[in-house]
């Protein structure tokens, strides 16, 4: 088992200073290392129109803004610190669970872009994506609270990569269910409160994580089948909103909220910790809980 965290730094820096008309070869070069991650989109992918549409760092405007931000990236040592964060992590998965494999990861680190008034705000500078086996996808902007999670961060978006591994919880997009989203995230920030306490919880999670109606309206909805009709439930109806998705009456973070008060539920009652629950059914975590 090898990871690799791709050196962007540099890639980026060129990127910003390069004539526009050469930017988007150049970012699909630096992405094409992680291309696999795309793996299961139908027919050839276009990497740079998924790097905007993942809200990251723009190829035609504010170059001085994210030059400084890529800095503070690089100050922040962050590429060493996200792989250090991994190693140590999977050491202590493995300790709990020493049967399952871990797989090559090859994680990819971007920056957002600053103009993008939902990922600048409701979503806190934040997009991050650990569903496909062996690939970590990790999109920020460096905020102080960001660069302080910035381990707390790739630590969750594994616990994502060991749950949904071969040999793991299987994923059928159209049949899984919203509980089973909701406690996977759950679990990804029990995994990094264990490593990295506080900071481990994902930072969508926290402002409404006391909240009772929100968990109540969250828990009625976790029957609901198909992903196309997760994005409200799990990440709140302004996120949703963006894609197209159908509005539930959500707040951005919803899911995760829920999903750690169900998962933290569940721990205590049956003494576990999150890395020895890495594989455990969201039916057995619900159903022991609720």
């Amino acid at each position: 088992m090898t990871i690799t965290v791709l050196d962007t730094y540099p890639a980026m820096r060129e990127i910003l200073r390069a004539p526009r008309e050469e930017r988007d070869g150049l970012l699909a070069a630096m992405v094409e290392p992680a291309a696999g991650m795309y793996r299961y989109f139908p027919g050839e992918v276009d990497l740079v129109a998924l790097h905007r549409m993942a809200s990251g760092f723009p190829l035609d405007r504010d170059e001085e803004r994210c030059l400084d931000a890529l800095e503070a990236l690089r100050d922040a040592d962050a590429w060493t610190r996200i792989g250090r964060a991994l190693e140590a992590a999977v050491a202590t998965q493995l300790a709990a669970t020493p049967d399952i494999t871990v797989p090559d990861l090859t994680v990819l680190l971007v920056l957002g872009d600053p103009a993008d008034e939902l990922f600048m705000g409701p979503a806190m500078g934040l997009t991050a994506n650990g569903s496909v086996t062996g690939y970590l996808y990790l999109n920020l902007w460096p905020y102080p609270e960001n660069l302080e999670r910035l381990e707390a961060t790739a630590v969750h978006e594994l616990n994502h990569n060991l749950r949904y591994s071969p040999g793991g919880v299987v994923w059928d997009p159209a049949t899984v269910t919203v509980g089973e989203h909701v406690v996977s995230e759950g679990l990804a920030d029990a995994f990094a409160r264990q490593l990295y306490g506080d900071l481990g919880y994902s930072r969508l999670s926290t402002p409404h994580l006391h909240d009772d109606a929100v968990f109540e309206k969250v828990v009625s909805g976790l029957d609901v089948t198909g992903m196309q009709n997760f994005a409200a439930w799990v990440l709140g109806d302004a996120i949703a909103g963006r894609y197209g998705a159908t509005t539930v009456g959500l707040p951005t973070g919803a899911g995760y909220a829920a999903g750690n008060r169900l998962v933290d539920a569940y721990l205590a009652a049956t003494g576990r910790t999150a890395a020895e629950a890495l594989h455990v059914p969201s039916r057995e975590v619900i159903d022991t809980v609720l």
